[in-house]
């Protein structure tokens, strides 16, 4: 068990596309460290009293991306255990910047994976015209940052989450704070 009463950051912030395991593995990584686990996709739900999906067709996009970056940055100042952050919170430059100073862990999985993950009759909001084309675009789209933004990389394909969640906290552990 990691203790980090007096860690004012979190422990480590999870990144990747759509269906790589964020949330699943972020929980039990959490669970597995004895830490607390935050998702800034639930924070923005509980901000804006509603779905991602109704805030994109509501208020658009923009509006989205202007709530995810808030809730990344206060996150990443309040949060002391394992976070995860949506796939597309690492486009926002300041964002990026932030990140570089804690440990990001990576979560890379390949383009099938992910469809069967998501499926395809997704409720994601850019993934609802042709959501394995769409994936495709934002996988190949975003892949460059994630690589530079990641700490550690872990591929999450044909992977037993329990048994990921195992070797990110050892390395956790081993790489210390």
């Amino acid at each position: 068990m990691i203790m980090n009463s007096v860690r004012r950051a979190p422990l480590a912030v999870l990144i990747g596309p759509p269906g790589s395991g964020k949330t699943t593995v972020g929980t039990l990584l959490a669970e597995h460290l004895g830490v607390p686990f935050r998702d800034t996709d639930a924070d923005i739900e509980a901000t804006a009293g509603k779905p991602i999906g109704d805030i994109f067709v509501e208020d658009g996009e923009a509006h989205f991306r202007t709530l995810e970056a808030a809730a990344v940055s206060t996150a990443l100042t309040e949060h002391t255990g394992i976070l995860s952050v949506g796939g597309g919170a690492i486009l926002n430059p300041a964002t990026q910047a932030l990140l570089a100073t804690h440990t990001v862990i990576y979560l890379r999985v390949a383009l099938d994976q992910a469809v069967k993950r998501v499926g395809l009759a997704s409720a994601r909001p850019l993934l609802v015209l042709n959501p394995r084309s769409q994936l495709r675009k934002l996988m190949e789209e975003r892949r460059p940052l994630y690589e530079s933004l990641a700490t550690h990389t872990f591929p999450t394909d044909d992977r037993d989450p329990a048994d990921l969640a195992t070797e990110i906290a050892t390395t956790l552990t081993n790489s210390g704070p």
